[in-house]
């Protein structure tokens, strides 16, 4: 009743302020934006879930393609690993997001309640892998997914490979359909997987990262376009507020200690999650 007392243009409003604060964060804490946007725009906004799951997408995909040029130029990003696991990950997010459209709202809320518990405590328990003297498997081998890597940070050149290479491809297959479903950024999982699963360097799993969620997101958003669940209103305050959020961010990732920011993105996801969790089970509608 007070929700449809309020004037429309408020939401707009509040969704760029959101968005904005999401961007920042999004960027010190090295997650894709959109696992922080769907629970909380989901939870505390008066939109169809469908609408903010593809407007999760659009969310995702604007930081990421901005940010793939310099990452490539930098060398911190590999095209070689990103094309096989993208193309496996774009075929299941196509898949999830049909999914998604036949599951009903509150069984989604209630998934996508525990599901980002559950990435919460994953980011709290993760530990980045050390990559060195990793032995190729046979089929990492034969895609030639191996690079070398300058770290301008510590000074050092690193000759990286992958192994556990068709884990790899059946995890990011589970990360894409999962993304398809919920609309979510995968870079909560595309990380853990490059680096802890397949021994990528942690600042190529990064980059990387961010190129794989720009190709696997494209394919889910076209499902959510021809469904007509793209709205404007949702889609272009939200992509305003990251970008500009996403440029502070970068200029502020320097100065802020990162267990900060760690501890700080793992509250947020815990309340979203638990506030997604209570509206799908019709404890606090």
């Amino acid at each position: 009743m007070e929700v449809a007392a309020a004037p429309w243009w408020i939401w707009p409003i509040a969704l760029f302020a959101v968005s904005f604060a999401i961007g920042i964060v999004a960027v010190l804490a090295g997650v894709g934006g959109g696992v922080l946007f769907v629970p909380i725009v989901g939870s505390l906004f008066p939109f169809h879930l469908d609408f903010v799951r593809g407007a999760g997408l659009m969310f995702a995909l604007a930081g990421t393609l901005s940010a793939g040029p310099p990452l490539l130029r930098a060398g911190m990003a590999s095209l070689r690993l990103v094309l096989p696991l993208a193309l496996v990950g774009s075929i299941a997010s196509f898949a999830g997001a049909l999914v998604g459209f036949a599951v009903p709202t509150e069984l989604l809320q209630t998934l996508l309640g525990v599901l980002i518990i559950g990435i919460a405590l994953l980011i709290w328990r993760l530990r980045a892998a050390d990559s060195a003297n990793v032995e190729a498997d046979a089929l990492g081998e034969l895609l030639r997914l191996e690079g070398e890597f300058h770290d301008p940070a510590a000074g050092v050149s690193i000759d990286w490979r992958t192994h556990r290479t068709l884990l790899g491809l059946a995890a990011f297959g589970a990360i894409g359909f999962v993304g398809g479903i919920f609309g979510l950024g995968a870079g909560f999982a595309n990380v853990p997987a490059l680096n802890l699963l397949m021994a990528a360097p942690l600042k190529v799993a990064v980059g990387s990262s961010g190129l794989l969620i720009s190709v696997i997101n494209s394919s889910a958003a076209w499902v959510y376009l021809h469904r007509g669940a793209l709205l404007p209103l949702v889609v272009v305050p939200s992509i305003l507020g990251v970008m500009l959020g996403s440029r502070i961010g970068a200029r502020l990732l320097g100065a802020t200690p990162a267990p900060v920011v760690r501890r700080l993105v793992i509250v947020v996801m815990l309340l979203a999650g638990g506030r997604a969790l209570s509206r799908g089970l019709g404890i606090w509608v």
